[in-house]
């Protein structure tokens, strides 16, 4: 399953390259990578002459809310049914990889080996945005042009997305470093790489980044297993920290406090942000079992808008409320579902590992799981199809039983970063 394990990196780096998938064409051909990974992953069974599915608790949770969008497209439940089947196909592509991952990652060394990967495109992503954003010519990638007022931040045309990606990838580096899951000569390249995105993200300037980041440090330290190491762990937390204050430092805090300040005036406003929690909360109560259609929140809004200022309302900005609206009390049921299922089966894979391997993948996804689901409640990083996707593959790492050994010889840690 090399091959499948190594078509999924390459769709979780484009989708992130892309400025998050976020545009008709990177999203079509995410769908289409998706659907061409599950081909060849059938063309494997084939081959082998063997099936064996694992399952996973997080499908039951997922396949309500998709029924539930289903049913929203087939019986005219949704106010615009092709917008609903456009998230759909969204949806379903992301539940093959779901799929695919859970089916071609099963050691926790190949986990690792993703592990080592998120890490290292979380590196050159951040880095990519650390020079774009010095050497700033107006442009995306120093060549396409965007809307007037719209500053980007490395791939991503919103700051708070690029956080979002960051808070994902922060964690796993931190918690192989914190519990000590890589051999000692590799811990000063790991400390570096997961230095680099907290520079980035403290440069980009995202509130709701920083304070998840925050929240995630604390996260980490409260998952953390002790076991009378509590010197050593805080020893490399601390060197963690001072690397990272210094990156921060180097990279100058003098325009990043001014870019903070700025983004809390050119950034909705809290009266704005109060008012579209409020109208949409409206939707919700005209449409509260099965709300008004996967998707379609960007239809139904102006008839409920109450504070007009020009600006198209495309998002709730917080993931909660918007699904609510779009699938109703249903919907989000499935979604709370989902994140107990994430908390309960990733807290029970914690408590029974055993070495320092699993241990440092659990509270890694665990902890960048957190961390999304909090910045989710000031945005909507879960519809920007790069962090939905990784954050749902993260959701796997957490709640999936790591075997002992790969299932075949060569290991994806080999293959993509030679660690």
């Amino acid at each position: 399953m090399n091959r499948i394990r190594v078509g999924i990196c390459c769709l979780v780096s484009f989708a992130v390259l892309v400025h998050g998938a976020v545009e008709v064409w990177s999203a079509t051909l995410l769908e289409i990578g998706a659907a061409a990974l599950f081909v060849l992953w059938g063309m494997e069974v084939v081959r082998r002459k063997e099936l064996e599915l694992r399952w996973n608790s997080l499908y039951v949770p997922l396949f309500v809310l998709g029924g539930l969008a289903l049913a929203q497209k087939l019986f005219a439940l949704s106010v615009y049914p092709y917008a609903t089947k456009i998230e759909l196909l969204k949806a379903a592509s992301y539940l093959m990889v779901l799929f695919l991952t859970v089916q071609s990652f099963r050691s926790a060394k190949e986990w690792k080996g993703f592990t080592w990967f998120l890490v290292s495109l979380g590196a050159i992503v951040s880095l990519l945005a650390i020079v774009q954003y010095f050497t700033f010519n107006g442009k995306l990638y120093w060549f396409r042009a965007l809307p007037e007022g719209v500053v980007p931040f490395g791939p991503f045309v919103n700051h708070n997305h690029f956080a979002g990606f960051v808070e994902l990838v922060i964690p796993l580096g931190f918690a192989m470093a914190l519990m000590e899951a890589v051999r000692r000569d590799k811990l000063p390249l790991l400390i570096m790489l997961t230095a680099l995105p907290v520079g980035a993200l403290a440069l980009s300037g995202s509130r709701g980044g920083i304070v998840s980041l925050l929240f995630e440090f604390i996260v980490l330290i409260f998952l953390a297993p002790q076991k009378g190491e509590r010197k050593k762990q805080l020893s490399i937390t601390a060197g963690f920290a001072v690397v990272a204050a210094l990156l921060a430092i180097w990279l100058g805090l003098g325009p990043t406090t001014e870019r903070f300040a700025i983004l809390a005036h050119g950034d909705i406003s809290r009266d704005r942000r109060i008012s579209m929690y409020r109208d949409t909360w409206r939707i919700v109560a005209d449409h509260p079992w099965t709300g008004t259609g996967l998707g379609t929140l960007q239809t139904t809004f102006p008839r409920y808008e109450s504070y007009y200022d020009g600006r198209l309302v495309d998002h709730a900005h917080n993931d909660y409320l918007e699904m609510t609206a779009d699938t109703g009390l249903l919907g989000l049921m499935s979604m709370l579902g989902f994140i107990i299922v994430v908390a309960w089966r990733g807290l029970t894979n914690l408590r029974a590992a055993r070495d320092r391997k699993r241990q440092a993948l659990y509270c890694g996804s665990l902890t960048a799981c957190a961390g999304l689901l909090l910045h989710s409640l000031l945005d909507f990083n879960l519809h920007i199809p790069s962090n939905a996707l990784l954050f749902l593959l993260l959701a796997a790492m957490a709640t999936s039983t790591m075997t002992g050994e790969p299932q075949d010889n060569r290991s994806l840690t080999k293959e993509i970063t030679g660690a």
